[in-house]
């Protein structure tokens, strides 16, 4: 495969590559906003797809994220234009750098497969490291913050809420009896000895982590914040393609979509319309569209992927 299927150098190809062009449908010239360039494999697929002189404004919070993209994207010199900050500012990033309007934004809301690779960082159980998890090391509360400081009930409902881990309290307990704890290793020990082994093909720390990772990141906060404000930046017919990895985003995409595909939101039970609220954007992808078995086999961690694309009326 060469460099057009978006691989980076260790061989890696973003999810839903081809769907993801597909969809956001871009010609030469055009501007595109990544809100998440991780491998920036994205990137370079926007970046080929707008050529010779569209340009690509790429974020993450992660800063070593945005070193690797500038290494990767060099080639594409002035047309990719690389910030580290996070997608929640996007309007005023835009601004700054004179991406106002744009035809396409993209927002990958997977962890990369280079922070779940290093141990450092915290993302993973599978090699132990400091319990961290934050997408920029500067800013924020740790997970061992969160894991040794939070009372027993506030934790469980962390993990609960953003986990929807159905042992939260046994699970928060047992951390709470275990403190101080402080590296993946060891907290994943003690909710595997929590719950007992195995769920089938998912470790019995997955939802906690996952849960501890979106509490450390805010990471429904900031997708809720970021959706009107892509919109908002698209010209007419722009489209806003996002990928997520849990029901919790999806879902929480899904009902912006319906909600600005509507024309009146008022409650049904409510014999005449009050709110004067106007449909913003057509829905482009009826259902989420997944990965096809290639792709699962060729990288397990896409079977979760769901993309949802939506165009600016």
């Amino acid at each position: 495969m060469g460099s057009g299927l978006g691989l980076d150098p260790q061989g890696h190809v973003p999810v839903l590559y081809s769907a993801v062009l597909a969809h956001l449908a871009l010609k030469p010239g055009d501007d595109v906003i990544d809100g998440t360039l991780g491998g920036a494999g994205h990137a370079a697929g926007l970046l080929q797809a707008t050529a010779p002189d569209g340009r690509l404004l790429g974020l993450d919070r992660d800063p070593e994220a945005v070193a690797r993209a500038q290494e990767r994207l060099a080639r594409f010199g002035q047309r990719a234009i690389l910030v580290q900050g996070s997608f929640r500012d996007l309007k005023a990033v835009a601004g700054k750098h004179h991406f106002v309007p744009v035809d396409g934004v993209l927002l990958d809301l997977g962890v990369s497969s280079y922070q779940l690779a290093s141990p450092e960082r915290g993302f993973s159980f599978v090699k132990d490291g400091p319990l961290d998890m934050r997408f920029d090391p500067t800013q924020g509360p740790t997970a061992a913050e969160l894991v040794n400081d939070l009372p027993i009930e506030e934790l469980a409902e962390v993990l609960y809420r953003f986990g929807e881990e159905k042992q939260s309290r046994r699970i928060a307990r047992a951390i709470a009896a275990a403190r101080p704890l402080s590296t993946t290793g060891e907290l994943a020990q003690v909710i595997a000895q929590a719950v007992g082994g195995r769920r089938g093909r998912i470790h019995p720390a997955t939802r906690s982590f996952q849960a501890l990772r979106i509490a450390v990141n805010d990471e429904l906060g900031a997708l809720e914040d970021v959706l009107p404000q892509a919109l908002e930046l698209l010209r007419p017919g722009g489209r806003l393609a996002v990928i997520s990895f849990h029901s919790l985003e999806d879902r929480l995409v899904k009902r912006y979509f319906r909600r600005e595909a509507k024309d009146c939101i008022c409650p049904p039970e409510q014999p005449v319309c009050t709110c004067e609220h106007q449909a913003t954007l057509r829905i482009v992808t009826r259902r989420p569209v997944g990965p096809d078995e290639n792709e699962v086999a060729q990288n397990p961690r896409s079977r979760s992927a769901r993309l949802r694309v939506a165009e600016k009326l």
